[in-house]
């Protein structure tokens, strides 16, 4: 197997990137900023691909986020506008108003929560800012396992690493010149004090020689497969029941067909 070389692959990368964007109509980038390598590796190679001008960063803690100077800090050495928005009223609200209806959040609802209403904020400043396209941030590890949330961080118009392994990601943030306190970062929920790694009850790493190698512990793959089997739906289009009527657009195809 081939070692990853970042540096052969950025030119690639950084070409699709360009096209997508011109694909979408848009012209500036809009990135959710955490302050972890997911985020950062994205906002660098988005200044590389459509300059700072046309970037722009979200800082969304929820409430107070004591790793916020990560976030702060991405920002300052990529000098890309940016914008923090405190969404914390927004998920108590909506926390308040199920209280208030009689449903008891469960453990599932407080930790989705902020994802999606950062993603709701990250679209509504892609829609009042020129051009705006909201860029998707998740990679390869997570994706597999479905470490992600549905209408939350797996949303995006589309998605540059969604194809690179966490340890792939760490070398083309490296070779984006990135300092390394943005690439080392452990990635967690932001709300139980758990690593991501903690949650899935094995490493990235387990997951990446998997992925690249084929090879995996059996009680660890098992626990793989399996987290990758139920997750697929986060990843399709939406379902459709397809009844059978015609579709018919200008030309005369039949849109089924």
């Amino acid at each position: 197997m081939c070692e990853f070389n970042a540096k052969q692959q950025l030119p690639g990368l950084l070409d699709w990137m360009r096209a997508q964007m011109k694909n979408c109509g848009g012209k500036t980038a809009v990135v959710g900023i955490s302050g972890g390598k997911d985020s950062s590796v994205i906002a660098a190679l988005c200044v590389e691909a459509y300059g700072r001008e046309n970037v722009v960063g979200v800082l969304m803690p929820d409430g107070v986020q004591p790793d916020i100077d990560y976030s702060n800090g991405l920002v300052e050495v990529l000098g890309i506008r940016h914008y923090t928005f405190n969404i914390h009223a927004a998920t108590a609200g909506v926390l308040d108003e199920m209280r208030n209806v009689g449903i008891e959040a469960s453990r599932q609802t407080t930790v989705n929560l902020p994802s999606r209403i950062r993603m709701a904020t990250l679209y509504a400043i892609a829609q009042s800012v020129e051009g705006g396209i909201v860029i998707n941030t998740s990679n390869l590890s997570e994706d597999w396992v479905g470490y992600c949330t549905i209408y939350g961080d797996s949303a995006g118009a589309f998605s540059p690493i969604g194809m690179y392994t966490t340890e792939e990601v760490i070398a083309i943030g490296a070779e984006l010149g990135l300092p390394e306190r943005f690439l080392i970062k452990p990635p967690s929920d932001g709300l139980t004090g758990l690593t991501d790694e903690d949650n899935l009850g094995f490493t990235y790493h387990a997951v990446n020689e998997y992925i690249r190698k084929g090879v995996c512990d059996p009680a660890v793959k098992e626990q793989i497969d399996r987290k990758h089997r139920i997750s697929r739906f986060k990843f399709q289009t939406i379902p459709v029941y397809h009844n059978g009527l015609p579709m018919v657009i200008e030309d005369g195809t039949d849109f089924y067909k």
